[in-house]
């Protein structure tokens, strides 16, 4: 049995992967990294907390977010973070920038990544530096 809750692919494996297939699964480790840090932070209860998380997921939220990490990252992640915000998307949500798409598709992919390699103390690190001003306000 596979335990996809702890995946580790080699590196070869990780490299046929798309970025658009990197960004698919960064969205879902970092949408899951927002609704823990909402719950460890008793930012919201009820329909506040789906508004937060919300409101923490969108691409501007992760552009803006993402920025905040950047010069944190190492070559190889910078790498990884490029290639995402270059994938050829070809929809943009109306509540984002073509450029704030693509940021947001690149911190993603960078998760995503991270997530397959079984980084997961990096991406720990990198999303509490990217959440430090909202937990110093709360």
């Amino acid at each position: 049995m596979n335990d996809y809750f702890n995946i580790t692919l080699s590196e070869d494996e990780i490299r046929g992967i798309s970025s658009i297939g990197l960004a698919h699964l960064g969205d879902a480790v970092y949408e899951l990294l927002v609704r823990a840090w909402l719950c460890a932070h008793g930012k919201a209860t009820g329909k506040g907390l789906h508004r937060a998380a919300v409101e923490l997921v969108r691409a501007r939220a992760q552009a803006e977010r993402g920025e905040r990490v950047l010069p944190l990252l190492t070559e190889e992640e910078l790498a990884v973070y490029k290639r995402g915000r270059n994938a050829h998307v070809h929809t943009i949500p109306h509540n984002a920038s073509r450029s704030e798409y693509l940021k947001a598709t690149a911190l993603e992919c960078l998760f995503g990544w991270l997530y397959l390699r079984g980084e997961r103390e990096r991406i720990s690190r990198l999303f509490a530096a990217m959440m430090e001003e909202d937990d110093h306000a709360a």
